[in-house]
């Protein structure tokens, strides 16, 4: 294997020099090109730096055909100069290795994936200084080119995490940034239709990892950094901060369009508020979509809660039966996820105007007291100051804890758990007697914290910030660490077996 390493090394090298130094050599490149599909990882590698070095410099040279690319059997006519038939077959040749590295992008050594990507963005970079093709206006942009290398980053069958990682470098670019935006919307679409809309899990995995790694500006004055800068920069769209997020909403919008696997819809939803909307210019499109996310139900429904949340404050969305739809997100699930943290801050913000009716927080506040009956101490540690937190904002709902004209005893609870609608759960007919329940609990911090209602509550309300992020963990963590006190204990030694001294197996069995 060393020997045939050697031996190619030293005929791509040969290769290299003939073909630059000399046209009458220029069929020598085919050497090079069936070196590329080699199938020992090392000799693609050095075919790959050789391509490399040899397309790089006949591109900087202007030895490629510019414009409309002739086919090789139109080229032999006597119209096209001697000159002009070496550029365009040599042009052919080029089209040739390109499409070989978009190949090698699906090879099995990630070296050779990284070398064949990094090849193809050079020639990117070359190309838009000195364009192959022309446009009629005159910025240009090798969208061909990259185009190939979009499809080598989403393949449909194979998982191309790593590699798209080592592509976000270059969509630092603005220029690069804009035009993969636009070829991953078309690839989305080609791939989908092609698959009649069943899901693609591996595809549209790779393809949210390509346009989620996409940081977008904020302003005009951040879009400065390009691949290749042209004269009059400023009047290009790509210099744009809306056409910029045009291309970006399109891109998202043809993603999101389609069916999605369950753990994409929840890695969606986590980024969507802050990474997604904010850069769309019409960020109520997505209003069907969390729509749908938010009634799927569980963890989804949670996480849908951020976005809808966006559009409500900002972009005037009215979703009918939200707080309905919200109270039945109340579940003994809350407490396991691992969402949990999100959720009760969004609850809280939910919650806390003071406009809210009486009958609506006393629900909320009745429904998490009897979900906390059976939640772990960590939860109770939320829930506990999180209910008296709502009875401090809404005064009317301080009758769950002290109603003066209330019989001594109430024979059974008026709160009807099963209800869905919150106004006829007769919340404000019950009391919180599971908070009261809770002072007996087996952990002294949970039993503690739910002895707050035995006397006023005051006016400044609990910081949740610390309890939200404790974790069961950290709670056993903590206990084990505490110094336990000296208990004074009082026994008597126990003598025979069931601890009686004349009992008749004493006779027989001895406790030594």
């Amino acid at each position: 294997m060393a020997a045939s390493v050697a031996e190619a090394e030293a005929i791509l090298s040969a290769c290299l020099e003939a073909v630059l130094s000399s046209r009458s050599h220029a069929n020598r490149v085919f050497e090079a090109l069936e070196l590329l599909q080699s199938e020992q990882k090392e000799i693609v590698l050095c075919a790959i730096r050789i391509c490399s070095r040899l397309f790089g410099s006949l591109l900087e040279q202007g030895e490629l055909f510019v414009g409309k690319l002739p086919s090789e059997e139109e080229s032999l006519q006597e119209s096209y100069s001697a000159e002009e038939k070496y550029k365009i077959w040599m042009r052919h040749r080029y089209n040739s290795c390109n499409n070989c590295l978009a190949q090698l992008m699906g090879h099995q050594s990630f070296q050779v994936k990284e070398s064949a990507l990094c090849t193809l963005m050079k020639f990117v970079e070359l190309e838009a200084g000195r364009p192959l093709v022309k446009n009629e206006w005159s910025f240009n942009f090798p969208r061909e080119l990259l185009k190939l290398v979009v499809e080598g980053l989403i393949p449909v069958e194979e998982d191309s995490s790593l590699l798209i990682s080592r592509f976000q470098e270059y969509l630092d670019h603005d220029d690069v940034r804009f035009f993969v935006m636009k070829l991953v919307a078309e690839n989305i679409g080609n791939v989908m239709q092609k698959a009649k809309k069943a899901p693609l899990p591996v595809y549209q995995k790779n393809a949210f990892a390509l346009v989620s790694s996409i940081s977008m500006p904020s302003n005009d004055s951040e879009i400065n950094n390009f691949l290749v800068r042209h004269a009059n920069q400023e009047e290009w769209k790509v210099s744009k901060l809306k056409e910029h997020r045009a291309a970006f909403e399109r891109m998202w919008l043809g993603f999101l369009k389609h069916k999605l696997p369950g753990f994409l819809y929840r890695k969606v939803l986590v980024i969507l508020h802050e990474s997604i909307l904010p850069h769309m210019n019409e960020p109520v499109l997505l209003i069907d979509f969390l729509t749908v996310a938010y009634n799927v139900g569980g963890a989804i429904s949670l996480l849908a809660l951020n976005g809808l949340f966006v559009l409500m404050l900002h972009h005037n969305l009215e979703y009918p039966d939200f707080y309905k739809k919200l109270y039945s997100l109340l579940n003994p699930y809350i407490f396991y996820m691992k969402y949990r943290t999100r959720f009760f801050r969004l609850l809280d913000l939910f919650l806390s105007s003071s406009h809210l009716p009486a009958y609506l927080v006393a629900a909320f506040a009745k429904r998490l007291a009897r979900l906390a009956l059976t939640a772990p101490p960590d939860g109770l540690l939320i829930v506990i100051p999180f209910i008296c937190n709502l009875l401090r904002r809404h005064p009317s709902c301080k009758v769950l804890i002290h109603r003066p004209d209330s019989p001594a005893e109430m024979l059974e609870d008026p709160y009807v758990m099963d209800e869905e609608d919150p106004s006829e759960s007769r919340a404000l007919e019950s009391s919180l007697w599971e908070i009261k329940t809770l002072q007996s609990h087996y952990h002294p911090d949970v039993a503690k914290a739910a002895a707050v209602i035995n006397t006023s509550l005051c006016e400044m309300e609990d910081d949740l910030s610390e309890v939200l992020e404790l974790t069961a963990f950290e709670m056993f963590d903590r206990d084990i660490k505490k110094e336990a006190a000296d208990v004074s204990l009082e026994f008597q030694q126990v003598q025979g077996l069931f601890g009686k001294k004349d009992n008749v197996f004493a006779q027989y069995f001895t406790l030594e």
